[in-house]
């Protein structure tokens, strides 16, 4: 009868318990790697096909702040790199926008943002947005003087491919206030489309206000700067 090696060899060690002739077996479903009296799996990796193969070593253990992995929509000559994290968060939408039919005067981007940050924050992203060759809605320049804001906001929406909510500590206050930047974030919430980007503050500030979108990943102005996140934008909506 086989008896278990553990008292003489142990099975702190990959040879010790894959050459116990009782519990070898159970060590080697898991493979050379794994101690099986281990209480911690395997560990996770996004599908390959999250991935561009030329990332082969992109996927980093450094965690999500480590920025060496490209997405399968990302050109190989492109000098952008991404988190994991973001990799994972942008994949759905860039397969909604891939899959999306086209529109009349489409937008890659609707630009959903505070009334107080219309000179400040947005128009730097708008502007770095443009330079990308980025086609953007921005009330500043698409909203003419004595046109119903509310429906060219509708119209705006309609044909965007994406929208961008750019949360700053102005449009966490509007937010709570219930204003014109509260009505737009409602109806991208509701199309699923929606890359959040937090500028000047934090996540755990937007979740506070609006868990819904706050349980969303997006990109953050303190990791990378604002012509970076115009870079991945860019990307995201190129078609």
């Amino acid at each position: 009868m086989a008896r278990c090696t553990a008292p003489s060899r142990g099975h702190r060690t990959a040879s010790g318990a894959a050459d116990c002739p009782v519990h070898g077996g159970r060590f080697s479903r898991y493979g050379r790697g794994y101690n099986y009296e281990s209480s911690s799996p395997p560990s996770y990796r996004a599908p390959s096909s999250y991935y561009s193969s030329a990332s082969s070593g992109g996927r980093s253990s450094g965690g999500a702040s480590s920025r060496n992995t490209k997405p399968r929509w990302s050109r190989a000559s492109s000098p952008v790199f991404y988190s994991d994290a973001e990799v994972r968060a942008l994949t759905p939408i860039r397969t909604s926008i891939e899959n999306r039919p086209p529109s009349p005067d489409p937008r890659d981007v609707f630009l959903c943002h505070a009334w107080d940050d219309r000179s400040g924050p947005a128009k730097e992203l708008y502007d770095e947005l443009q330079s990308q060759g980025v086609t953007a809605w921005f009330s500043e320049k698409d909203v003419v003087l004595g046109t119903s804001l509310l429906r060219e906001i509708d119209k705006g929406l309609a044909k965007s491919r994406v929208g961008v909510v750019l949360v700053t500590p102005a449009f966490l206050r509007r937010v709570q206030a219930e204003g014109i930047a509260d009505r737009e974030l409602s109806a991208l919430l509701a199309r699923d489309l929606l890359v959040p980007i937090v500028h000047n503050t934090t996540y755990e500030a937007l979740r506070q206000v609006s868990p819904l979108l706050g349980s969303r990943s997006g990109l953050n102005t303190s990791e990378d700067s604002v012509r970076e996140v115009a870079a991945k934008l860019a990307e995201l909506v190129a078609v």
